[in-house]
């Protein structure tokens, strides 16, 4: 990194380095130009590591306040440049961001690092920890020094010299690749279009998605139409399209994200990323990467996750076998003289759910309205926990698409500030995330209040009409708030155990349970209104949604379950040197019996859950497990007969959304609940056999 000379003006004029005179402190984003990050982060790492070695060489005896205290307040600049940029770099970046991502990420990760190996600090805290029965410390900062402590020996405090060099050096070139990985995903996805020429390649799409794919086209300086691998512009392709070989094609397509061959080939970068993963585990002393990264998740180890996905595996292959016979009979139903593939399933699979169910996509998509579906999601937070939404038309924002609301508690007191950013476009990586600017604490005596941000890829219509959503868009709106809900609602002491920072197996519990209050008949008959009626939905289509809601099952099951054994398997080699992680992945799926017709739901070149970081790596399995906690927890809401129960509600904001990690994830949910999770929920939930 190149440093800023002492007095350069642009240092000096730095709007990242300077107060934010803006509402609620929000960044000035129209005044952030790339060229401002580098020497902000100069500024903020060096400031960052005087603070720290002002805390690790003190020479007063260890106290909580001069220790503890001390480091959690530690880092407040770095945090504010880096929420900044971390936002963008996924949300709206550019290549000049891009260049800076792959500059910054592994200084950030040596930075870290040699915070996590520092002796003199982990002394102070280890001495603490050694003699916390005559600190007199309330349950939440006895928490805090426990997890600390942990904090640091997982980093590699406890190793000698040599061990702690090679480790650095470990996490240093894992950041690289991580950065790699996502900016190759990122590029394949944006260069990746399907024309579509003519009638024949229009054929079957309804008018919403035709006037979609003429938006993306626009949106990249091109004419007629284009399908991306965007899940919300590729997914509905593959279901209406009557055009099988372009089907094939775009297919082929969006499963193959990473693996083209050229520059933003991802399998080299795996392989690296996976042999240094096991390396790092084991200089830690733990088996396998698997084994270090599940110690403090709510699973504990490989054989605990691998309990719940080998109990589902089997159910959900059964039932995707059915699934697939059904189709293929749909199929010769129609004349076809084929075998079913891949690219054929969401197809048929449409066509066999209104043959079954009378229910068809285009018949739901209607009522499904963005705004009125974003609506739906404050609603269900005003009635269940008293928060009210006012949308801001005058704070900073980092594009012209992204919407601010206000948040305030039942009181009116100001609780949170919070970013809609729903559309996708070139500059944003695919999927759907919750992120944080700023996180919610009262340590020092401030209550610091969070700023949130859902990030989404919604196929955007055309200027003046109404973006629709699939069912499955819908659902991401809800899942997402949930995890935006878990950082506003966040009430706690200590930035570290603030909002979302709870055990991967456990963060997903709060934005999934969430999701439930979509499918009830209080939210639809409200919010699922016809965008050109103004009609409700009607009963009789909201009891085919109902009845439909376990249909494909066996399909979705599957793809997903594929993705985390896989990850998990990845991740439980004692060494991965040499491997080839494509033939990897085929052995495994050829162990399982995968399911020709399905692929993987995120096959590995593009697997940005586990290789774009460290993240849900040997953690994809969340998902599932954080589903028993949400089939289980709110069956207690169906149980009383009022999915709006304010007793449970004001339980599960306490001990869920509130409470970050102030207790252990299992401790948490039955103060909720009253006792532990039963999987039965979730096969209840998945319409599996519960015997």
């Amino acid at each position: 990194m190149t440093t800023t000379a002492a007095g350069d003006p642009l240092l000096a004029s730095n709007p990242l380095l300077e107060p934010w005179n803006t509402p609620f402190g929000i960044p000035p984003f129209a005044d952030i130009r790339p060229e401002h990050f580098r020497p902000a982060f100069e500024r903020a790492i060096a400031e960052h590591r005087a603070e720290i070695d002002a805390v690790a060489n003190d020479p007063a005896p260890p106290t909580f306040a001069n220790t503890v205290d001390a480091l959690e307040l530690s880092g407040d600049l770095l945090d504010r440049v880096g929420g900044v940029f971390w936002n963008l770099s996924g949300a709206h970046t550019n290549p000049e961001l891009q260049a800076i991502e792959r500059d910054i990420s592994p200084l950030m990760a040596k930075h870290f690092a040699e915070i996590g190996m520092n002796e003199g600090l982990f002394r102070r805290v280890d001495a603490l920890w050694q003699a916390v029965d005559a600190l007199d410390l309330d349950d939440e900062r006895r928490r805090v020094l426990d997890l600390t402590r942990k904090r640091f020996v997982r980093a590699g405090a406890e190793l000698d010299q040599a061990a702690k060099l090679r480790l650095g050096a470990i996490i240093e070139r894992l950041a690289q690749l991580g950065t790699r990985f996502s900016q190759n995903v990122l590029a394949d996805e944006a260069g990746t279009v399907i024309p579509l020429s003519g009638a024949d390649d229009l054929a079957g799409l309804p008018e919403w998605l035709v006037a979609a794919a003429a938006g993306a086209a626009a949106e990249r300086g091109l004419s007629g139409h284009v399908i991306t691998t965007s899940r919300s512009l590729i997914e509905p392709f593959l279901q209406f399209s009557t055009n099988r070989v372009l089907r094939e094609k775009a297919y082929a397509a969006w499963i193959g994200r990473g693996e083209s061959g050229g520059e933003t080939d991802n399998r080299a970068v795996v392989a690296e990323m996976l042999a240094l993963r096991a390396e790092r585990a084991q200089i830690l002393g733990f088996r396998t990467f698997a084994d270090y990264k599940l110690e403090p998740s709510m699973a504990k180890t490989p054989a605990g996750v691998r309990g719940l996905l080998d109990r589902v595996w089997p159910m959900a292959r059964a039932r995707a076998a059915e699934e697939r016979e059904a189709l293929q009979n749909m199929i010769r139903s129609e004349g076809g003289n084929f075998e079913l593939a891949a690219h054929d399933w969401r197809h048929y699979s449409a066509k066999v759910r209104m043959a079954e169910h009378a229910l068809d996509e285009g018949e739901i998509k209607p009522y499904l309205q963005l705004d009125r579906i974003v609506d739906a999601a404050f609603d269900t937070a005003t009635r269940l926990f008293g928060v009210t939404f006012q949308e801001r038309d005058d704070v900073p924002v980092y594009h012209p698409d992204v919407r601010a609301w206000e948040v305030k508690d039942r009181d009116g007191r100001h609780l949170a500030l919070f970013y809609g950013d729903y559309f996708n476009r070139p500059s944003k990586r695919s999927g759907a995330w919750m992120n944080a600017l700023r996180s919610q604490h009262k340590l020092g005596g401030e209550d610091v209040r969070p700023i949130v941000l859902n990030v989404l890829n919604v196929a955007r219509a055309p200027d003046g009409k109404p973006t629709l959503l699939s069912f499955d868009d819908a659902r991401t709106i809800f899942h997402e708030f949930g995890h935006a809900l878990h950082g506003m609602l966040s009430d706690v002491t200590y930035p570290s155990i603030s909002g979302t920072s709870v055990p991967r197996d456990f963060v997903e519990f709060p934005s999934q349970v969430y999701e439930h209050w979509l499918m009830t008949p209080e939210v639809l008959r409200r919010f699922a209104v016809h965008a050109e009626t103004g009609e409700p939905m009607p009963q009789s289509l909201i009891d085919k949604v109902q009845a439909a809601r376990n249909f494909n099952q066996g399909f979705a099951t599957v793809e997903y379950t594929a993705s985390a054994i896989v990850d998990m398997e990845f991740h439980a080699l004692e060494t991965a040197e040499g491997i080839d992680p494509l033939a990897f992945e085929r052995e495994v799926l050829a162990r399982l019996g995968m399911p020709a017709e399905i692929a993987m739901r995120h096959r590995t070149p593009h697997f940005t859950h586990v290789f774009s970081g460290d993240g849900y790596s040997a953690g994809y399995y969340s998902y599932l497990w954080s589903e028993v906690l949400d089939a289980d927890g709110f069956s207690a809401f169906e149980e009383t007969g009022d999915v709006f129960d304010a007793g449970l509600a004001a339980r599960l904001r306490e001990h869920v959304y509130a409470a970050g990690s102030k207790r252990d994830p299992a401790e948490a949910y039955r103060a909720f609940r009253g006792r532990d999770p039963e999987v039965a929920a979730l096969l209840r939930k998945r319409g599996f056999p519960t015997a």
